[in-house]
């Protein structure tokens, strides 16, 4: 797109029919309390390893305060990332 395209265009009418959107959250479970709440992705975290025995998100339960950790499969690391959880990558020393 060329300057002359946006020349005369204010950020307020170019983002005029945006809409806001709303944050991403993520249905989660305790399986200490089994309370049953909604986490944001600032709340979890995704740990990628070499298997899917070292694939894995956790989270801290806000209901009784557990550290809990769960596997994590290929559709679940799609959904965190693409929702913005943290992740880390796990490497494996050769």
């Amino acid at each position: 797109m060329s300057d002359s395209v946006l020349s005369g265009v204010s950020v307020a009418s170019a983002f005029a029919g945006m809409r806001s959107v709303a944050p991403v959250v993520f249905k989660a479970g305790c399986p200490d309390c089994r309370g049953r709440f909604e986490l944001a992705a600032s709340a979890l975290r995704l740990a990628i390893g070499a298997t899917s025995r070292t694939t894995f998100y956790s989270f801290t339960c806000p209901e009784c305060g557990a550290s809990v950790r769960k596997p994590a499969g290929e559709r679940i690391v799609e959904l965190l990332t693409g929702g913005g959880v943290r992740t880390l990558r796990l490497h494996s020393t050769l």
